[in-house]
């Protein structure tokens, strides 16, 4: 739930002192976390500042000018579950991935537009494989666009087409993805990285129903359905003024959350023999990897990569018919290579992968340099890099170049803040 005084947030207070989407408080397991989500005049807990929180039952979380009070009931609440244990080429045994198969299983029948979130590598494009192939459209196209490879010069027209003459470069007239999809289902994969030059026309072709190719006056009706994905936050997107809340409202008709692999571990083991099946045999190494001492070994990994990551581990233990080792932070080795290494060692991954990994390379190398470039001020910093110093922080934070600051000691047996 999302607290804070914009349409978006679920829990909406209108006043001057609560930024547009202020924090948010989640259920993780058996534990309940608030998070502030960069506001501008931060969130306290039984009066303690904090960015990241887990809070106790009756904790007072002050939001602005506002306290509220946190109750945990006793409550029974029925959560549907998906009879079987896997949806299309979706596999889980855990409750969590149940739950997001009934999801599934209730949209694919109807043409809403579905916005899966999730981190990279946990399954949204399987997932859009799902939908569509237990839709009424399932026998038309299901077309991919990758709003984050495609460079943004390009985008308008790979989404739209355009006339022939239309620009410099166009001597023949073009499709785009929208009117190739006709009757069927068109994905939109990383939709957080969609210009906000382009969000207006997407948005009008969620709302109409048709589209204007470049260099045309006149639009053209279009019948598909859309399906978009993202690992970002597009709330705190909007919040940035960085994604259209219109858009977003227009593309989270329903929203289905993956969870990371680390979040249902459970499902590791039925993932691991669902991967094994579709790879080349090897009786001796497969064997080796669904023993329970590597399953329990690879239990205790937490795999940010997700799915991808394990495919990516068994299938290159079983090229080398052994368990691959692990590094001492519990990583299968080597996951990327060393900064300054040439692009041609990527060539062995596949393309969102290597793309991720050279984007995080990138990001980190970025964030170095820039604190050292400003003698470790990071106003100055996020100054120059034109973010959010809360968000700077939390760049930092992830790729371990700050720690979160220490607390005073007597605050310290307050809720755990970060």
């Amino acid at each position: 739930m999302v607290i804070g005084s914009s349409e978006l947030a679920e829990l909406r207070i209108e006043e001057s002192t609560v930024s547009r989407l202020h924090c948010e408080v989640r259920i993780e397991g058996d534990r309940i976390r608030l998070r502030d989500l960069g506001s501008r005049n931060g969130t306290k807990v039984n009066g303690v500042a904090v960015s990241d929180a887990y809070l106790d039952d009756r904790a007072v979380i002050r939001v602005g000018n506002h306290e509220l009070q946190l109750r945990i009931g006793s409550a029974k609440h029925r959560v549907d579950l998906h009879p079987g244990h896997r949806f299309g080429g979706l596999v889980g045994n855990s409750l969590a991935m149940r739950r997001v198969f009934t999801q599934l299983a209730q949209v694919a029948p109807s043409d809403s537009t579905v916005l899966l979130t999730g981190e990279t590598g946990c399954g949204k494009e399987v997932a859009t494989e799902a939908i569509h192939d237990a839709s009424k459209r399932r026998e038309g196209p299901l077309l991919v666009v990758d709003c984050g490879a495609t460079p943004a010069h390009l985008l308008e027209s790979e989404l739209f087409g355009h006339e022939r003459g239309s620009f410099t470069s166009s001597v023949a007239a073009r499709v785009g993805a929208f009117e190739a999809a006709e009757g069927g289902t068109i994905f939109l994969d990383e939709i957080g990285e969609l210009p906000i030059e382009l969000q207006p026309k997407l948005l009008r072709v969620l709302a109409k129903r048709e589209i204007k190719r470049i260099g045309r006056n006149d639009y053209q009706p279009v019948d598909v359905r859309v399906i978009a994905a993202t690992n970002r936050d597009l709330r705190e997107e909007v919040e940035r003024r960085a994604f259209r809340a219109d858009l977003y409202f227009r593309l989270a008709v329903v929203e289905v959350h993956l969870p990371p692999l680390r979040d249902r571990i459970e499902d590791l083991e039925p993932l691991a023999h669902e991967i094994l099946s579709t790879l080349p045999d090897n009786q001796t190494a497969r064997a080796l990897l669904t023993s329970k001492e590597t399953l329990g070994r690879l239990a205790r990994y937490p795999w940010p990569g997700n799915v991808r990551e394990l495919r990516n581990y068994l299938e290159r233990s079983l090229a080398n018919g052994t368990p691959g080792d692990l590094s001492p932070r519990g990583r299968p080795a080597p996951e990327a290579p060393a900064a300054g290494v040439s692009p041609d060692a990527w060539l062995d991954r596949p393309y969102k992968e290597a793309r991720d990994l050279w984007s995080a390379e990138f990001e980190r190398q970025y964030l170095a340099r820039l604190i050292v470039a400003h003698d470790g001020n990071i106003r100055a910093a996020a100054r120059a890099a034109g973010i959010d110093r809360v968000y700077l922080y939390r760049l930092l934070w992830k790729h371990g170049l700050r720690e979160p600051a220490p607390r005073p000691k007597h605050e310290r047996d307050s809720p755990k803040a970060s």
